[in-house]
C-alpha cells in the first residue's frame, strides 16, 4: 500500500469523524475529547487546528482516506499525534505515516503520548525514533479511569 500525507480537506472532515467514534479505537486512544460523538465540538476543533500553525495532514493510503497525522504545540514543546483507521491497524500505515511527517517536520525536540498499555502506538513511536522518557498517570475518558501513560521524546 502506498502511503502519502497531504493538506485535510473539507471532504475527510466526515472520515475522521466515523474514525475517531470508533469504540474499540476511542478504548486504545484512552485520551479522548469529552464527547467524540458531538459533531459540532468536533468541527470547532477541526477549524481551530486548521487555523493553527500546527502541521495537520490527512493520511492517505492508496488515494483513500485512511486517518490523520499532526505536529502541534508550542516550539520545544511540540508533540504528534495520529489516528489511523482501525482497519488498517498492524500494516505499516502508522509507522509510514510518522515517518513521512517527521521528514516534513523537522523542529525537535518532539514529544509524544501513549496509553501505557496501547502497545501499537508504542512501537511506531519506536520505530520512528522516539524514545520513552517518562512515565505519568492520567485520567482516561475512554475507560472512565486513571491511567498509565507513556511520554516519549525525539531528539534534534
Amino acid at each position: 500500500m502506498h502511503i502519502a500525507l497531504r493538506e485535510v480537506h473539507d471532504s475527510d472532515l466526515p472520515v475522521f469523524f466515523r474514525q475517531m467514534n470508533d469504540p474499540e479505537a476511542l478504548r486504545m486512544a484512552a485520551f479522548i475529547p469529552p464527547d467524540p460523538a458531538d459533531r459540532d465540538a468536533f468541527t470547532t476543533h477541526w477549524q481551530t487546528i486548521r487555523r493553527s500553525r500546527d502541521v495537520v495532514r490527512t493520511i492517505l493510503g492508496d488515494g483513500d482516506v485512511i486517518g490523520s497525522a499532526a505536529v502541534y504545540g508550542d516550539p520545544g514543546e511540540r508533540e504528534v499525534t495520529y489516528w489511523v483507521d482501525r482497519a488498517y491497524w498492524g500494516k505499516g500505515v502508522a509507522t509510514a505515516a510518522l515517518r513521512a511527517l517527521l521528514a516534513e517536520v523537522t523542529d525537535r525536540p518532539l514529544y509524544a503520548r501513549a496509553a501505557a498499555d496501547n502497545t501499537g502506538s508504542l512501537r511506531v513511536l519506536e520505530k520512528c525514533g522516539f524514545e520513552r522518557s517518562a512515565h505519568a498517570r492520567g485520567f482516561a475518558r475512554a475507560r472512565g479511569e486513571v491511567i498509565e501513560e507513556v511520554v516519549l521524546h525525539l531528539a534534534g
